[in-house]
Parts: C-alpha cells; sequence; structure tokens
C-alpha cells in the first residue's frame, strides 16, 4: 500500500465524519447556486463570489452567507 497501514476506526466516527463532509458540500453548493440565482451590482462580483465558493469550500460560502448575500438581490421570477 501507498499510504502503509489505514486504523479502523469505529462507526460512530465514520458517520460524523462523513456527516460533516456532506454539511459542508451541501453548504457549499447551496452558496453557489444562490449566487447563480442572485442579481449583484455587477456580473464580475457574482462571479467573484461564486469563485470564492468553489475554490475556498468553507470559508468561501461562509464569507458569501455573512457578507455577499446580503449585496445581491433575488430575481423577480415574474
Amino acid at each position: 500500500m501507498f499510504f502503509g497501514k489505514i486504523p479502523t476506526l469505529p462507526m460512530e466516527t465514520w458517520i460524523i465524519i462523513l456527516g460533516s463532509v456532506g454539511l459542508f458540500a451541501v453548504l457549499t453548493l447551496f452558496a453557489i447556486w444562490d449566487a447563480f440565482k442572485r442579481e449583484f451590482p455587477s456580473n464580475m462580483e457574482k462571479v467573484g463570489w461564486i469563485q470564492l465558493s468553489i475554490f475556498i469550500p468553507f470559508f468561501g460560502c461562509l464569507a458569501y452567507f455573512l457578507f455577499g448575500r446580503k449585496r445581491g438581490e433575488k430575481y423577480n421570477e415574474e
């Protein structure tokens, strides 16, 4: 093996690890989707928030929800 001996973990630990990764993935995908659906003052700002969420997954989506979401307006879907 390339990595040596992989330690065995209890099932509860795997559930916590996979649940945390899944939660971060869902938050990141929601931030990307929400930024895509909002109208920002400029298209470059929209692209910037989406790129931040993609390239720095957890902190990017956290920054988007704290600062970026307020800057964008929802599209009127009429």
